[in-house]
């Protein structure tokens, strides 16, 4: 069984409601510096806030073009450039579904280069909303994510109509080039799941419910 310590490191500690308060993510801030998971993940606009309060004890990580992605590219490259400002240290950006299934994969990779431009030396995450995608369209992901230079493909929002699964991290696993990682996201809801979202190839996990369970557990943290 992988080591609970383990499993919070990578975990990227969410709350992206749109009805999160300032002492929501205050919170939220304060459990991620306790059990030493790998960021925060939270709303655009808590993002210089957040930044100032944690300092260097942990890394913010931000949304853009969320939750569905169909923003214009001037929008999401101004989000970006906005995020890394205010101190955002990794982009999560949804890419534009429609544009991908309109067979316009060009435009896909033309706005994750143009944002990863703009957030130049921050880790980048594409989220591709795979619920929404056939195995053919995940796959082409896959390859535009690696050739644009992105650091990490990722499932889900958690907004649309599904998250994160098994199947899906097999596949960008075998599908991905080496210099891209997987970010599993979405409904990640007991240590079995995270542990075998690992197994499988993911890094890096997007869930609140992994500390949920360390503070019913009383596991220590730092």
């Amino acid at each position: 069984m992988t080591e609970m310590s383990k499993i919070l490191s990578i975990c990227d500690h969410t709350l992206l409601r749109p009805e999160a308060t300032r002492d929501e993510i205050k919170e939220l801030c304060d459990d991620a510096v306790k059990y030493n998971t790998a960021s925060v993940c939270i709303p655009l606009y808590y993002v210089k806030s957040a930044s100032d309060y944690l300092g260097d004890r942990m890394k913010v990580c931000t949304v853009i073009g969320f939750p569905h992605g169909n923003t214009t590219l001037k929008a999401k490259v101004y989000e970006a450039e906005d995020a890394v400002r205010n101190g955002a240290d990794e982009i999560d950006m949804v890419i534009n579904i429609g544009m991908l299934k309109s067979g316009d994969p060009e435009y896909v990779a033309r706005e994750i280069s143009e944002i990863r431009k703009a957030a130049e030396g921050k880790i980048l995450k594409v989220i591709i909303e795979a619920c929404l995608l056939t195995e053919d369209e995940k796959i082409r992901m896959c390859r535009i994510v690696t050739d644009t230079g992105a650091d990490y493909i990722k499932t889900s929002t958690g907004f649309s109509s599904g998250g994160a699964t098994f199947e899906d991290v097999k596949l960008f696993k075998e599908n991905i080039g080496e210099n891209v990682k997987i970010k599993a996201a979405g409904g990640i809801a007991t240590l079995e799941d995270a542990e075998r979202f690992i197994e499988l190839g993911a890094s890096r996990l997007g869930t609140s419910r992994i500390v949920k369970i360390a503070k019913e557990a009383d596991f220590a943290g730092r």
